[in-house]
């Protein structure tokens, strides 16, 4: 497990908060890979190792693995061994629902004696609640990641609806800082929105968030990194198709690393502008 202190100290000796995304279609990765009995993992396994030194985080994204059934799932669970233990490592499976089920999806991710797999974290949807996250909570150690504001079109259709305590999305963060504190909550903030941090920064000042859409889908570091880090970074930025598929050929992993290396060396003058090392 990776403690709000130990990811803090990550960012600082890899002088980097880059989260890789193993969004792995096995459509999309090289040809040559089909021959081996797993190539889905022999793909992440390359990634794993050409990036390792140079992110903080890596996000399997569960819908990629579960649509392949028990194939994928056994891809799944060899990703997660290989995963570096200094590494945050997140499953993205956006979960939403309460009871007992959650307490099963909490099982299916956080429990290796029931799964075969103990993520250190799990992206949740958090409409349905309290009931649809304390049973993640219940796992000691182990983080929640709130979808707060995303980066999709679709996400004017209810996080932008007005309530008593603000905007929906503001609602959620509120409601959510008085089921834990920042050692176990983080929040799913779009790259796109990035004029929105300075807002969710009042009501969220210590929480880590979690900030896909940088790369492929167009958010700018800079402007993230100017309205949404704190003192501590208090970043992750994903980056998934524009570092995996960098390359569809032989060099893959050699293009990813190349991809990832340009994306920290951004985020070390981003951390180096903000004295955080």
């Amino acid at each position: 497990m990776i403690s709000r202190q130990q990811l803090i100290d990550q960012i600082k000796q890899k002088k980097s908060f880059l989260c890789v995304g193993l969004d792995t279609d096995i459509e999309k990765i090289p040809d040559f890979l089909k021959a081996y009995p797993d190539p889905v993992f022999e793909f992440n396994k390359r990634i794993i190792d050409a990036t390792h030194d140079l992110c903080v985080s890596y996000k399997p994204n569960a819908a990629f693995y579960e649509s392949r059934g028990v194939n994928g799932l056994q891809s799944l669970i060899a990703t997660w061994k290989y995963l570096p233990k200094n590494c945050l490592n997140i499953i993205d499976a956006k979960r939403g629902d309460i009871g007992n089920t959650s307490d099963k999806y909490a099982r299916a991710f956080f429990d290796e004696s029931a799964s075969g797999m103990s993520f250190d974290a799990i992206t949740i949807t958090p409409y349905m609640g309290s009931d649809s996250v304390t049973p993640y909570l219940a796992y000691d150690g182990k983080w929640v990641i709130l979808l707060a504001l995303t980066s999709s079109t679709g996400s004017k259709d209810f996080q932008y609806l007005t309530t008593d305590q603000g905007f929906l999305y503001e609602a959620v963060i509120k409601k959510a800082n008085t089921w834990a504190n920042a050692d176990r909550i983080m929040y799913v903030v779009g790259a796109t929105k990035s004029t929105e941090f300075t807002n969710i920064r009042k009501y969220a000042p210590d929480n880590f968030l979690l900030v896909p859409g940088v790369g492929a889908q167009g958010g700018n570091l800079e402007e993230v990194c100017r309205y949404g880090m704190n003192a501590d970074c208090g970043l992750i930025v994903n980056a998934s198709r524009s570092i995996i598929y960098a390359s569809s050929g032989e060099d893959f992993a050699d293009a990813a690393r190349a991809e990832a290396q340009n994306i920290q060396q951004q985020m070390q003058i981003e951390l180096e502008k903000a004295e955080i090392i």
